[in-house]
């Protein structure tokens, strides 16, 4: 057993767990489950069992603060034009070998060991230090719409997320989670303030999961639809790898999957760039892009966006009612917007999404 000797000092006790045997503990935060010894971590290494209790490395310790567009996440049927207050921590549950933003979700996985004491020494380490109050503060500072948990898994910061989340509800700001989808029934049970999910679905073939992140695609698949059920704005994205995930079987797995929750969904096709692991793999052609947007149409999605990569109307969106234009953008500035009280301008037909506002952002 790991000698413990961490300080408590700032630190924020999780919310999301439960006794296991003995000193032990399960994390409840996601899907994983961990069981996690006295004086160690689960697999995510930002929550550790300190004398029969779990606490959060993270809380209150970010590791990236920016000021980003909603259409980088991507949320495009929520706010266009609009910035989000966007916050990320150290780590991650997953270990996909295609990660852009590695440095931060795979730290400190690779340079500490599993003990308490080292992964919480070397985040705080890094990390800045940002407490719910001033976050909402800087948002509204800022004029941000809301505040976007991103850059690395949320989940697994749960505790720190849903403080903010209920503070920036208060002031009248949204909240949205950029998440790979392992999130447990007891975490949105607790994430109570969330208000939009975007989630990856990394492809439609469990061994794809097995094999590039060490995860389940059944436990996202049961989250998505989860998520659905308790009327939560949802988006989902794939990023397309040549060789992995874009063969038509598992593009038109994940379309179909997809229209079986509701064909107003929108999927974002995205260009894949060789990073992290995956180094070997070229750039997604965009003609495979297209391909998948066909595909997505087929099964009878009304919103299918290509990402990544500029191409002729791939990010506008159109009414599926009476195919007019009812938001035309352009990297991440809209250019074009004709959505009245949630409805086409044109034809008056619903456009699934949050139109709370809308930002004309290049004209």
């Amino acid at each position: 057993m790991a000698k413990v000797s961490v300080s408590l000092k700032g630190m924020k006790k999780a919310s999301l767990y439960r006794k296991f045997e003995g000193k032990a503990l399960r994390c409840t935060a996601c899907k994983h489950y961990c069981i996690i010894a006295e004086g160690m971590t689960g697999i995510c290494h930002t929550m550790g069992n300190i004398r029969g209790k779990l606490y959060s490395f993270v809380y209150g310790h970010p590791a990236a603060v920016n000021i980003d567009p909603i259409e980088k996440k991507p949320f495009f049927h929520l706010n266009p034009g609009s910035s989000f207050f966007s916050i990320g921590t150290y780590g991650c549950n997953f270990r996909c070998s295609f990660c852009q933003n590695w440095d931060l979700s795979q730290f400190p996985k690779e340079e500490a060991n599993f003990s308490s004491q080292m992964a919480s020494d070397l985040i705080r380490k890094r990390s800045g230090e940002l407490s719910p109050e001033k976050a909402v503060e800087l948002a509204l500072q800022y004029g941000c719409d809301g505040i976007a948990y991103t850059y690395n898994e949320p989940v697994i910061w749960s505790e720190y997320a849903e403080d903010i989340a209920k503070l920036a509800h208060d002031k009248g700001l949204l909240n949205v989670f950029v998440s790979s989808g392992y999130e447990t029934e007891e975490a949105l049970d607790y994430l109570k303030h969330i208000d939009a999910y975007k989630i990856d679905l990394k492809g439609f073939r469990e061994d794809f999961y097995t094999r590039n992140c060490g995860t389940k695609l059944s436990n996202v698949l049961d989250t998505i639809r989860s998520v659905w059920k308790r009327d939560k704005h949802l988006e989902i994205v794939t990023l397309v790898i040549p060789g992995e995930n874009d063969d038509d079987e598992q593009l038109k797995g994940m379309a179909d999957f997809i229209a079986g929750i509701s064909p107003d969904v929108p999927w974002h096709v995205t260009q894949f760039h060789p990073d992290y692991k995956m180094m070997d793999k070229p750039i997604t052609p965009v003609e495979t892009l297209v391909k998948a947007r066909d595909i997505g149409k087929k099964a009878g999605l009304r919103y299918v966006y290509i990402g990544n990569t500029p191409t002729e109307n791939g990010e506008n969106t159109y009414c599926p009612h009476c195919n007019a234009l009812v938001v035309g953008r352009e990297f991440y500035s809209i250019n074009y917007f004709d959505i009245k009280d949630g409805n086409c301008g044109k034809c008056g037909k619903a456009i699934y999404g949050m139109w709370h506002k809308a930002r004309i952002t290049n004209l």
